[in-house]
């Protein structure tokens, strides 16, 4: 499906390819970033990975069991020396570690209790099972007989994964942050029995390095600390823990307001042009991320700012990033989809891992850019070299030797000059190198020298000029050999899948089949949205307890399977939904989308939301497992709950009448106000919302029969334009449906003749009736050449 959005050439732009191509290929593929801290509490220098993460996808895929450790994947029949209670989970990340020499409990009472009867300190684990430093240190440590028996005998270890219990990693990532400057997974934390840290970091290495303590070093010192130390260690984490209780409480002052949107748009725009990388794009030096929440930023700013040199800038460097994105290496040129994140700053060589939300996020800005001018989660970055052998690398899934090239592509292209074969095309367009295109300092494993990462060298211009060939045999000559090439990677050995589902990023995809779908017309992806929007319904809503569910699972047989007790939703989960939920009714019009958001957002707001001081809680803040009550204050590679909340709750404002959702609204961003003033790149998601709110959202009313070909034109009018501060509605003059029930002034507008219609309403005041297309586009454009401020 990817493949045939990229072949689409009624869109001229690649930007709609890309779109598209995310949407429809197998799409697995925050803001992360490398620091030196290591083991807080006197032990320094240990460097951890980048803060990736991981997601979930709806569609089950040919069953792989999630038995063998470092994320391969094994027969269960297979015989292992050891096996421990976490054998029972579900999760593939706790699966992984079933059968190390380890006596691993999951998060939960029985753990706790424990400790408590034991007085042993807790060793706390996070990761999740795409995760490759994960991998290293399982391999490394938790796999070592010896250390494996000093963490069994000395503490009660719990793996968690972090994707199950996104509240739990915050409260413990906080502490991590706090004290060593840096995060990142795996998370290795040491609580007291009572859940509070007092020692935390990320990966070690097994054995001692120089001046870095291996992590059995670690262990011993933590062990005679806590003999000989105990009280010091405990009230070091006590203070600890309290500073960052008033530290990270946000909340609003009474009668508090927003700061001013273009004031806080301006100054967002400012601290990402600062941090704007000219030559490739994207932001800040390796490893670089994609970033969509600041893409989106900057084309949402763009639109409010076109006559302005600032306006044109921001387009620009939001086009430019998604052009060098396309064109680089972690983009996969042959299976599509991206890839986490570039270790180098020409994204070129990347981190081999595919997310769900990443490839959702970007559909959306490729789509938008287009505008403008149930998935399983995540694939791992580690497979098995196609050569045989145990070991997984980094990257052998996706990367290629010249020789495999030539050997796969040797037929003499006709006409070319030097009769070049297809081969000696490809590699020239694709950058491929007898030695391998890899620089070592990019490949500090050494898994990939003499392999060949591709990426776009040159136009599809020079290369045709470069071979004396016609553009248009360019482009199928390499369409043919990545064919070739895809199926060549069907009997690699593949990279792990994690096949949980999660409600959050199924709800991110959600939205990008709805939205790319809407602009496309392809009824196909619209269909996938519908099924999406009903699997998150039938299998991740409980209907009697009214809670959104965090996680289901693949069963052995493709079946749907669910834990017991299930893991209840958190805020991201709501937020995310909702957010899709709106997408999908503005892509199809069918009301029962509407209707169950406005349900979710009830029910938000009854779970997570803060009465004194505004904005939502990321967790249920009954818990009294969780130490502390946050709420998410940055854009990272997902968008904060919280910002896609104050979007949520102004779409609806506009869809029920209901002004407290609004006031709402403020409220949310009033608690906020400091970070938007101070900060607000940290927030660009957020800053879109607020932006939001200061120009007042249109309301654009087709009437009409929802599947006609009239009403059909009209609204792909409305979706051949990024309008990202306005509400689409449909009405066919039922003065009984949800939406007129809302909102009874919907049925006064009726169609002209017969024919579908459309109203263009702001500040309670609307447009004459229109019923052709291009007026309509044009109308649109005329308002959004300049937004009036409330």
């Amino acid at each position: 499906m990817l493949r045939q959005v990229w072949r689409r050439s009624v869109f001229k732009t690649f930007p709609t390819r890309t779109a598209g191509s995310l949407t429809a290929a197998f799409l697995a593929a925050g803001s992360p970033r490398w620091s030196s801290g290591g083991l807080t509490g006197g032990f320094k220098g240990i460097l951890h990975p980048p803060s990736d993460r991981s997601q979930r996808l709806l569609q089950p895929q040919p069953a792989r069991y999630l038995s063998m450790a470092s994320g391969g994947d094994q027969a269960t029949s297979t015989r292992h020396k050891h096996t421990n209670r976490l054998a029972q989970e579900r999760s593939p990340y706790l699966l992984q570690h079933a059968h190390n020499p380890v006596d691993w409990y999951p998060w939960g009472q029985e753990a706790f209790e424990k400790a408590k009867r034991e007085d042993k300190p807790i060793f706390l684990s996070v990761g999740y099972s795409t995760c490759h430093w994960c991998h290293v240190m399982e391999r490394e440590s938790f796999e070592d007989e010896e250390i494996g028996n000093i963490l069994s005998n000395n503490f009660v270890c719990i793996k968690l994964d972090r994707e199950e219990r996104p509240d739990v990693d915050k409260v413990y990532m906080t502490f991590v942050q706090a004290t060593s400057g840096g995060g990142g997974w795996p998370m290795s934390v040491w609580l007291t029995p009572d859940l509070r840290p007092f020692i935390g970091g990320t990966y070690f290495p097994p054995r001692d390095q120089g001046r870095r303590p291996g992590f059995k070093t670690v262990l011993m010192r933590i062990i005679e600390q806590w003999q000989s130390n105990r009280a010091a260690l405990e009230s070091s984490g006590e203070r600890i823990m309290e500073a960052l209780k008033k530290g990270t409480t946000l909340s609003a002052n009474p009668g508090e307001s927003p700061p001013l949107a273009p004031d806080v748009a301006n100054r967002c725009f400012q601290q990402l042009a600062h941090s704007y990388e000219e030559e490739y794009g994207g932001f800040r030096d390796a490893p670089k991320f994609p970033s969509p929440v600041n893409l989106m930023f900057l084309i949402s700013y763009w639109s409010v700012n076109r006559s302005t040199s600032e306006g044109v800038e921001a387009l620009q460097m939001a086009m430019h990033t998604l052009r060098m994105m396309a064109l680089g290496g972690i983009h996969d040129h042959v299976a599509q989809g991206f890839h986490r994140y570039s270790t180098d700053s020409s994204w070129h060589v990347p981190h081999f891992e595919k997310m769900l939300y990443d490839q959702a996020q970007l559909a959306v800005a490729y789509i938008t850019a287009f505008q403008s001018g149930g998935f399983y989660s995540a694939e791992d970055a580690d497979s098995i070299p196609a050569s045989g052998g145990k070991e997984k690398r980094e990257g052998a899934f996706c990367v290629w030797t010249a020789s495999e090239v030539r050997e796969l592509l040797p037929d003499v292209v006709e006409g070319a000059v030097g009769a070049a074969t297809l081969a000696d095309i490809f590699m020239h367009h694709y950058g491929v190198k007898e030695q391998g295109n890899v620089a070592p300092e990019q490949d500090p494993h050494g898994e990939l020298q003499g392999k060949n990462v591709l990426i776009v060298r040159y136009s599809v211009e020079l290369t045709a000029a470069h071979f004396g060939i016609t553009v248009e045999k360019v482009n199928e000559l390499m369409t043919s050999a990545r064919a070739r090439m895809a199926e060549v990677r069907k009997v690699r050995p593949r990279p792990h899948l994690d096949t949980k589902m999660l409600a959050s990023w199924n709800g991110l995809m959600l939205s990008a089949f709805a939205r790319v779908g809407a602009v496309l017309g392809d009824e196909a992806l619209l269909e996938r949205a519908v099924q999406a929007g009903g699997f998150l319904k039938e299998h991740l809503w409980d209907p009697d307890q009214q809670k959104i569910l965090r996680s289901c699972y693949r069963g052995d047989q493709m079946e749907v399977q669910q834990i017991s007790p299930p893991i209840c939703g958190f805020l991201d989960d709501y937020a995310f939904i909702i957010c899709g939920l709106l997408d999908l009714y503005e892509a199809t019009f069918q009301a029962e989308w509407l209707q169950w958001a406005e349900e979710l957002q009830t029910r938000q707001d009854l779970l997570f939301w803060d009465e004194q001081g505004g904005g939502y809680f990321c967790s249920d803040p009954s818990d009294g497992t969780v130490l502390l009550r946050l709420k998410e204050d940055q854009d990272g590679a997902e968008p904060s709950a919280n910002s896609v909340s104050a979007s949520n709750l102004l779409r609806l404002s506009h869809y029920t009448g209901r002004q407290e959702w609004l006031q709402k609204s403020q409220q949310l961003l009033a608690a906020f106000s400091d970070r938007l003033t101070r900060i607000p790149i940290a927030l660009p998601e957020m800053v879109r919302a607020l932006m939001a709110q200061h120009y007042t959202l249109q309301q654009i009313v087709v009437c009409g029969q929802r599947n006609s070909p009239d009403t059909a034109s009209l609204l792909s009018a409305v979706n051949s334009l990024f309008l990202p501060f306005k509400v689409l509605m449909h009405t066919d003059g039922n003065p009984g449906s949800f939406l007129c029930q809302r909102l009874p002034v919907l049925t006064s507008m009726t169609q002209l003749d017969g024919t579908a219609t459309a109203y263009v309403c702001q500040d309670f005041s609307c447009s004459l009736p229109i019923t052709e297309p291009q007026e309509l586009r044009r109308l649109l454009l005329d308002r959004t050449a300049v937004p009036e401020a409330d």
